[in-house]
């Protein structure tokens, strides 16, 4: 008997990642011939490829003939890349212009995720337009790779985001959920950053852009060029930890506000808000509120399970 395939075809970079298994999901789930690829945790559900390896990259898309490749693949923590600065380029920048180099030659259309810690964070909130000055390396590398990708390839979209949270792995997946066990464990004080203006934001709606963009764009090729999305509740990490002490009822009192700006490891942008009306006006768009989200991602992780029954049963 034979299958049904979709006749769409989306081929996925960093498949095995807290942004890439979101995205992939919401494509497979959404009709699509989905194609996840990944490197260190790929088998057996995703295609093995090192973005690196040029070769494998043409052979991958070429093979598949995707309509549409989303880049989510990329070494994304800042302390990582002050102490890694090549590896980080190869992967940010290199891997991310060869991709577009394969793309174009199949005609496929790119999205390229990258951040808002292009920005310095001095005057948000910033428009697609708006001049970048990242204040890190790892924002400098994103910002080198946007430039890579749309000088091979015209017909790339960048889409710009912020922190991300979702259905993690492990807790620290995610700049926002690994907080959860100093939340949970309220027998010792917990200092948390309140300078940092963040806009905390669901790789399900990321996700959801995504494919919303890429179903428009095959509708009309004047989609491209660079896109922001972020959720809309401001937030410093002090006030993410007390709303997710909230969420589960747990206490707060423990975590302790620290209003300076942090001294250690790489700099970071007070408030790089991103204005996402460019995509709102085009009918995209997805968004979670904070609290449902982060209790639908961190509840398998809950020390106390009796809360877990109680509101689950």
């Amino acid at each position: 008997e034979d299958v049904d395939i979709p006749s769409r075809r989306v081929l996925i970079t960093g498949a095995t990642g807290l942004l890439g298994r979101a995205v992939f999901k919401e494509f497979n789930e959404n009709n699509w011939n989905t194609v996840g690829c990944g490197y260190r945790r790929a088998q057996p559900r995703f295609e093995h490829v090192n973005l690196l390896d040029s070769i494998a990259v043409h052979d991958i898309i070429h093979d598949f003939q995707p309509h549409v490749i989303v880049h989510c693949a990329a070494e994304r923590r800042p302390d990582v890349v002050e102490g890694q600065p090549d590896a980080a380029s190869q992967l940010n920048v290199a891997a991310s212009a060869n991709l577009a180099k394969e793309a174009a030659g199949v005609g496929a259309f790119l999205i390229y995720i990258s951040t808002d810690y292009v920005f310095d964070g001095t005057s948000p909130p910033y428009k697609e337009t708006d001049v970048p000055n990242p204040l890190n390396l790892y924002g400098k590398t994103k910002l080198e790779g946007e430039k890579a990708v749309l000088e091979n390839n015209e017909e790339t979209a960048v889409l710009r985001i912020p922190v991300l949270y979702g259905e993690v792995e492990r807790l620290e997946e995610s700049a926002v959920t690994v907080m959860f066990d100093k939340v949970q464990f309220s027998n010792k004080s917990a200092n948390m950053d309140h300078w940092q203006q963040r806009f905390p934001t669901n790789v399900k709606d990321v996700a959801a852009v995504c494919r919303q963009l890429a179903e428009k764009r095959m509708l009309d090729p004047s989609i491209k060029g660079t896109f922001h999305w972020s959720g809309n509740e401001q937030m410093t990490k002090y006030e993410m930890a007390c709303a997710i002490a909230d969420a589960f009822n747990l206490p707060s009192s423990h975590l302790r506000p620290i209003t300076d700006s942090p001294v250690v490891g790489a700099p970071r942008p007070k408030n790089a808000q991103l204005d996402c009306s460019k995509l709102e006006m085009l009918g995209i768009g997805q968004r979670t509120p904070f609290r449902s989200g982060i209790r639908e991602s961190l509840w398998p992780f809950l020390v106390d399970k009796r809360w877990r029954q109680t509101v689950f049963h």
